[in-house]
């Protein structure tokens, strides 16, 4: 192993004992709690849309339950899991600059730089660690540009089919992905240099196709609840009572803008392309492997902004392939300010600033919500609910405490779709009216929310005679 390859798997080993300690830690969304929730559900027998509401595509979830039937159904599990993905996506980025990166004095440099601006990127650092999909789509994502790239030069089918697999796995984990797998196919098609188009063609919707198994058996046995629950919510419900979703969207595109690292990295990925395309005199070749990470990540950029609401972590997605130009930027800039065979310093200060700023942010979120503050609320709900008893709570409430969530209370974003009864009983869903007069006529033992507006409009005090506060939690019981 040469001296390049050693540090690289070096500071990939510190960067997964990093995001480990960062993910049984301190790691924790929201949001992930309806995901580890619906894979818990899936290891109990249960399947998303055949029988609960569930709004994303579902390999992530299958994944995460799998991992979760071997090592215990924890956020603990899938926060590892993630960790270890991530590390693997930063490891692929960084690797293809050690092999490709043109100018051979900087691939080290460009290696160890790929490292530090993916690795320790806030958002990959605060999203890469959870139960969510990003982690799984980073290292698919990479993946399957990496076989894209090797698959031009190669005259058999076998890394298209793989690429096609690895895209379509990772649409099938998130639909933020989905703009990955038609950019690499058109590529790859204009990009050939060996072997028939054609047959690559067809290798690689094959591999896609194996891919989309899983939601194509869903399909086949709910055809209604697949398509509403992966199209319809998405397209038509998401953002159904999110007063100001397009000025929200506005502040999310310009949050680049407040972000040291965002900035450094879009400036050098920037820097980059005009590089690549003017100055490099680099081979056609590489050129275009160049060109394919700026269409990622614009195509992927422009996918996330259409999203209503949309958030600033779903652009970690694009942090790899922004990352490689970057690299280049870093080149072009480096070679000006200091020597073109003395990449040293250009790469202490990229590192430098990239690692203060997770610091930073770190220690800004120490008093963060977190799962340990989840555990304290689920243990007191545990405590004061019978083991039969009807449950009512947020999701992550429901995953920790193993109790069976009623039929409908699976997503509780769900709540706010106002269907017909024969409607939502198709797709699993409780309007909030039926929740409201469930609440109202004392049909749950035990009631769990964080919502003071909720529990006063509800009147909840004056429900249950019993009452508890942990933390921001309100839970009430008989």
């Amino acid at each position: 192993m040469d001296r390049g390859n050693r540090i690289l798997w070096g500071l990939a080993a510190l960067l997964a004992a990093v995001l480990a300690v960062y993910s049984q830690t301190r790691a924790f969304a929201w949001d992930e709690g309806f995901h580890l929730l619906t894979a818990q559900l899936i290891d109990r027998g249960r399947r998303p849309y055949l029988d609960f509401c569930f709004s994303q595509t579902p390999l992530n979830a299958y994944w995460n339950a799998g991992w979760m039937l071997v090592f215990g159904d924890t956020w603990r599990t899938a926060h590892g899991v993630a960790a270890v993905m991530t590390t693997l996506a930063v490891l692929l980025t960084a690797g293809y600059l050690l092999r490709s990166f043109p100018e051979e004095k900087w691939r080290t440099a460009a290696a160890v730089s790929a490292v530090f601006l993916v690795g320790l990127n806030i958002v990959v650092v605060e999203f890469g660690t959870i139960g969510q999909a990003y982690a799984l789509c980073l290292f698919l994502i990479v993946g399957a540009f990496r076989l894209t790239v090797a698959a031009v030069d190669r005259a058999g089918a076998g890394l298209a089919a793989g690429a096609g697999f690895l895209a379509c796995a990772a649409a099938n984990s998130s639909l933020l992905t989905a703009p990955v797998a038609p950019v690499l196919l058109l590529w790859m098609l204009w990009a050939n240099r060996a072997g028939r188009a054609w047959v690559k063609l067809m290798a690689f919707a094959a591999g896609g196709a194996v891919a989309c198994a899983p939601l194509a058996w869903l399909f086949a046995h709910g055809p209604r609840q697949t398509i509403f629950n992966v199209l319809e919510y998405n397209m038509r419900y998401r953002q159904r009572h999110w007063e100001g979703a397009v000025e929200h969207n506005i502040d999310q595109w310009s949050a680049w803008l407040d972000s040291p690292q965002a900035l450094m990295l879009g400036l050098l990925a920037a820097a980059g392309v005009l590089f690549v395309w003017k100055q490099s005199g680099w081979d056609g070749a590489r050129r275009r492997e160049f060109y394919l990470c700026g269409w990622l990540a614009v195509a992927l950029m422009a996918h996330i902004s259409t999203a209503v609401p949309t958030f600033t972590r779903y652009y970690l997605l694009a942090a790899p392939f922004l990352t490689i130009l970057s690299c280049a930027g870093l080149y072009a800039v480096g070679a000006r300010l200091a020597a073109p065979d003395r990449p040293r310093w250009p790469v202490l200060i990229v590192c430098l600033i990239s690692g203060l700023c997770l610091a930073r942010a770190v220690y800004e979120g120490r008093d963060d919500y977190a799962w340990h503050d989840e555990e304290e609320v689920a243990a007191k709900v545990k405590e004061v609910t019978p083991p039969r008893g009807v449950l009512l709570a947020d999701e992550p409430t429901y995953f920790v405490t193993r109790h069976a969530p009623p039929s409908g209370m699976e997503l509780a974003d769900s709540h706010k779709l106002d269907f017909p009864p024969a409607v939502a009983a198709e797709l699993h869903v409780v309007p909030q009216a039926e929740l409201d007069r469930r609440i109202k006529a004392r049909v749950y033992d035990t009631v769990e929310m964080d919502d003071d507006d909720q529990v006063s409009r509800l009147g909840l005090a004056a429900l249950y005679p019993h009452s508890a506060v942990v933390g921001s939690a309100h839970i009430f019981w008989r």
